[in-house]
């Protein structure tokens, strides 16, 4: 096929239907009408002599063709945007774009709001959209450019990706303010495990070792309620529950409600928060300036 009588802008309406599955989540990613991305994409069709893709009960279907076609077009333009985006500087007093960043729950408590005061001083028409990582695939959305960064614990899944080690964090037991065990000031392996726990279930991170901990001493501890950790606050305030969290997250947490936290009665293990991103962008001048700031902020918070 001759490129030449091929518009470039009719490549971007295919790749963003095969992402989305639908032409009006195209439409909206793309900032399009949907009357003018439909008009583009019947355009396509006859350019390619093909319908590339079929309505169906679960979305627009790919058809062979369309499948075939996929994995190059997006290849050539992700390849088309960097090479634009490399050579062109950023200002970030003048930028006027938005990124999309997947965190997991202990990165959004403890760097979004300092990420967002930092990126407000630093250039104040930037949008940082900060996305849970929990159920995203993020080798997927970073290889297709729907995500920017990636802040969590989750180390580069393959030569494509590089990632950066931000800070290094340690456990510690919640509760609330004038609990029993907070003007103890220490709690033994037994008390520990006799008060009612909090369990958390969205923290980004395991805590298998706490179960562990106390097994190997001929311990259980009695889990009273499980609880994504945004729940952790209002739960402990109103109970003598204790949660065990990362002692940034409890300091977060103590900074706007009457919280306390105690050390382990064992040894912690060392949580690592890195942030992760596709080799794609490492040069390019926009992403260069956020990997900058989100290293600035965590060495300094919490």
């Amino acid at each position: 096929m001759n490129l030449r009588a091929l518009d470039l802008n009719l490549l971007v309406v295919f790749d963003a239907v095969m992402t989305d599955r639908s032409v009006t989540k195209a439409a909206v990613r793309l900032n399009m009408a949907q009357p003018a991305l439909s008009h583009a994409l019947t355009r396509l069709r006859q350019a390619l002599q093909d319908e590339l893709f079929v309505r169906t009960p679960d979305g627009m279907a790919p058809t062979p063709k369309a499948e075939s076609l996929a994995e190059g077009v997006r290849e050539a333009l992700d390849g088309l945007r960097t090479a634009l985006d490399s050579a062109e500087p950023f200002d970030p007093t003048t930028a006027d774009r938005q990124f999309a960043i997947a965190v997991n729950n202990h990165a959004a408590i403890v760097l979004a709001a300092p990420l967002a005061t930092a990126a407000a001083a630093e250039a104040p028409s930037v949008v940082l959209d900060f996305r849970p990582s929990g159920t995203l695939d993020l080798a997927d959305r970073l290889d297709r450019g729907m995500l920017d960064l990636a802040i969590g614990g989750t180390a580069a899944p393959g030569d494509r990706f590089a990632d950066l080690r931000l800070f290094h964090d340690r456990f510690a037991v919640l509760m609330r303010r004038g609990h029993a065990a907070a003007n103890a000031g220490a709690l033994t392996l037994a008390a520990f495990a006799a008060l009612p726990h909090l369990m958390i279930t969205s923290s980004g991170e395991r805590v298998d070792f706490v179960d562990e901990a106390l097994a190997a001493a001929g311990l259980a501890r009695r889990i009273a309620l499980r609880a994504p950790l945004l729940a952790t606050p209002a739960a402990l305030l109103q109970s003598d529950m204790i949660a065990v969290v990362s002692e940034r997250a409890a300091q977060e947490f103590a900074r706007t409600a009457p919280l306390a936290t105690v050390p382990l009665p064992f040894e912690s293990p060392v949580l690592t928060t890195a942030m992760l991103w596709h080799r794609r962008v490492g040069a390019v001048p926009a992403h260069r300036w956020l990997r900058d700031l989100v290293l600035r902020v965590a060495r300094t918070a919490g």
